[in-house]
């Protein structure tokens, strides 16, 4: 049944809307899912037991939720197209997706998923910063902006233009970096995980994790929801390094984010 699947004739209209359809569907779900659990982890249980690490004490609105829901949905459908024309180029031979573990060594498989968190991180980083020069901010970027206090339903909230922009990404990471089908998926779903943590306004990582040989370079609420209140700082997507280097990282971020998680201790 998978392989009938894989090899339908996607190049024809109605076998590439019900992919679009399906894909649409998966993709909103998901999202759906994920917003909704980290949604009801920060009203009832992280909001009961863990106050200092809510980030947004303003209450959103339902004006707000559904507002980002809809923009969301929007965002899913234009995703689901893109991936639309991934697979027909993948059946006319132009991509770099592989189906079979053995076609390459299987230490290729986790480092081709590092490289391709990697690139995407770089991709966005860069996008991102132009797309807050004023006249491409106004133009694409503000509805994300919307959301000065975010929920974890703001994470797929773009401008149609802005999520085509994101999805670009994939098709042309397919055209030069061989990746296995399930690489790909679990890079995705790795961006819907990360999309959300960071916008769920609820800071989940542990105590003194700013401070750990991992954790320092790693992006999460604390860090992304300063991007929404100082628009000038903290662009990145998975991780610091860009900010870093850059000097785009927002000033006393550190210091916040041990008071959110409880850590009053002074100094690096």
């Amino acid at each position: 049944m998978i392989d009938s699947l894989l090899n339908a004739p996607y190049h024809q209209p109605r076998w590439f809307f019900l992919f679009v359809a399906i894909t649409f569907t998966f993709t909103f779900v998901r999202y759906l899912l994920f917003s909704a659990v980290f949604h009801y982890a920060g009203f009832v249980w992280f909001r009961k037991f863990f106050q200092n690490r809510v980030l947004n004490h303003v209450p959103q609105t339902r004006a707000q939720i559904w507002r980002e829901i809809w923009r969301s949905a929007l965002a899913s459908l234009i995703f689901a197209v893109f991936f639309g024309f991934i697979i027909v180029l993948w059946q006319a031979g132009y991509t770099k997706i592989y189906l079979r573990w053995s076609d390459y060594p299987m230490l290729y498989h986790p480092l081709s998923f590092l490289i391709a968190i990697v690139l995407h991180e770089t991709y966005y980083y860069w996008l991102h910063r132009w797309m807050h020069l004023p006249k491409i901010y106004r133009l694409l970027h503000q509805w994300h902006h919307e959301s000065i206090h975010t929920t974890s339903m703001s994470a797929f909230s773009f401008h149609p233009l802005e999520a085509g922009l994101q999805a670009l990404f994939i098709p042309l990471l397919m055209l030069v970096l061989p990746l296995h089908l399930f690489v790909l998926f679990f890079l995705l779903l790795l961006m819907t995980l990360s999309g959300t943590i960071n916008h769920c306004g609820i800071e989940v990582f542990p105590k003194n994790f700013e401070r750990h040989w991992l954790g320092k370079w790693l992006i999460g609420a604390t860090h992304h929801d300063l991007h929404h209140k100082r628009f000038q700082f903290n662009y990145g997507l998975y991780f610091t390094f860009w900010d870093r280097w850059m000097k785009t990282e927002c000033p006393g971020f550190d210091k916040i984010f041990r008071e959110k998680t409880g850590n009053t201790e002074n100094g690096d």
